[in-house]
């Protein structure tokens, strides 16, 4: 076998495990119960995916043809660094749009997360959360530690 063979092996591979794991994103997006976990499951898993494919098309045409596509390499490059942000603010819009997460769910860290730097802001400005943030109910409902027992859907008063 000489370097051409096995460069067109390897990126058969590659391509077909890119097409493997992107086949895989599309079970989880229909399979997966709420907005988020199928965000997670287009973005990770197709990020992959066509990382692979795309690594296995240059691998092809450098080693086979002897190009070394600066277009591919950008579409790595942007793929790699858009997806996952696109990804994340998808996300985020979702929750502070107030889409409930699965029944499923255990913790919210989003939720609890904003809640805290709210109480922060609110500390550092010397007010109520009404106050600072226009939300009447004066703040979240939480526990005995001041955690958030509260979920993204919940109405606020």
């Amino acid at each position: 076998m000489n370097e051409n063979a096995i460069a067109e092996w390897i990126s058969l591979a590659l391509v077909i495990i890119g097409t493997a794991i992107t086949f895989i994103a599309s079970i989880g997006v229909i399979r997966l119960p709420d907005v988020y976990t199928r965000a997670h499951a287009t973005t990770k898993t197709s990020t992959l995916g066509i990382l692979t494919i795309l690594l296995g098309a240059f691998i092809y045409f450098w080693f086979v043809h002897g190009i070394v596509s600066i277009r591919l390499l950008l579409g790595i490059v942007f793929v790699f660094l858009t997806a996952p942000v696109a990804g994340h603010m998808i996300i985020r819009s979702a929750h502070r749009s107030g889409v409930p997460l699965a029944a499923i769910s255990v913790q919210d860290d989003l939720q609890t997360d904003l809640e805290r730097a709210k109480r922060t802001a609110v500390e550092t400005a010397g007010g109520t959360a009404g106050e600072t943030f226009g939300d009447t109910a004066g703040g979240a409902a939480g526990d005995a530690d001041g955690e958030s027992v509260g979920s993204p859907g919940a109405e606020k008063g």
